[in-house]
């Protein structure tokens, strides 16, 4: 039976409160097989890094600036990011901290699967017109530094867009980054916008909001960008799915959204799940 993937969730406040034991049973109870911890500023990494190591192979990690954690010294946060990634192993150097074979590009459960969440929000932005202007400027730098630094170590983008679709698709272009390397966590548009997301090669992922009764458009996004592209998140401890709407998120949520979504695609939930896992581990490399 295959086991689910949640590509995107916070275990940051569950990790501090004492609850993550509790929470990685109840997922690997709800059949997942792995989460990707997403990081959003400097006092989560560390904290996914280790856990990545306790949990290897269950726990996977990211490093990112959230947008809605860039201020003015946003570069300084910038600057600790790469050292996460260390210096990749040669082929046939000792193999330090994984078990089997090196098989270049080298991962260790130490370092991140990806560079995120990173992006824009315009959400957020404070209600000053011109604080507002000053903060998304730091957020158009923050994000385009991280592009950079994406495309220097060729590894996957999970973007965090918000108010600012447009914007962010521009930016991407504009660096140079491999499409094909880029997904657009808690896809949130409609269906034109996902096309140009598909034109291009990049990935929509899809939280818990594509459960609820409003989101015709989102529903259409996921149509359009199809199954064999899907990958499903999420968004813990935000945007529960239903029938838990409303409640705290957690990573053995995205059960209910993997059943929605075999129902709107018309496949059963063994294919759903098999399809979205398989997609999640080539995008993130797992």
């Amino acid at each position: 039976m295959s086991g689910l993937i949640d590509t995107h969730t916070h275990l940051d406040g569950f990790a501090r409160h004492g609850e993550l034991p509790a929470v990685l049973e109840r997922a690997r109870a709800a059949g997942l097989e792995a989460m990707i911890a997403i990081g959003t500023e400097p006092g989560d990494w560390a904290l996914y890094r280790e856990l990545a190591r306790e949990r290897a192979g269950v726990v996977y990690y990211t490093v990112g600036l959230h947008p809605c954690s860039v201020a003015a010294d946003w570069e300084q946060a910038i600057a600790q990011m790469e050292g996460f990634w260390g210096r990749a192993r040669p082929p046939g150097a000792p193999n330090d901290d994984t078990a089997g074979p090196a098989v270049p590009p080298y991962r260790a459960p130490s370092r991140p699967v990806a560079l995120g969440e990173t992006g824009l929000d315009r959400f957020h932005l404070p209600k000053d017109a011109a604080a507002a202007e000053r903060v998304f400027g730091w957020q158009r730098a923050a994000f385009a530094a991280g592009l950079e630094m994406a495309k220097r170590l060729e590894v996957p983008v999970v973007v965090h867009s918000r108010g600012a679709f447009h914007e962010c698709v521009e930016m991407i272009d504009a660096s140079g980054v491999d499409w094909t390397r880029v997904v657009f966590h808690c896809f949130s548009e409609g269906a034109e916008e996902m096309n140009a997301l598909v034109r291009r090669g990049g990935f929509g992922s899809f939280t818990g909001i594509i459960t609820y009764k409003n989101a015709d458009a989102i529903r259409a996004a996921a149509r359009a960008q199809g199954l064999a592209r899907l990958m499903i998140e999420t968004d813990a401890p935000y945007l529960a799915p239903l029938p838990h709407r409303g409640e705290p998120n957690e990573p053995a949520f995205v059960c209910h959204t993997a059943e929605f979504c075999a129902g709107l695609f018309g496949v059963g939930y063994e294919e759903l799940a098999a399809v979205t896992t398989e997609n999640a581990r080539r995008f993130f490399g797992l």
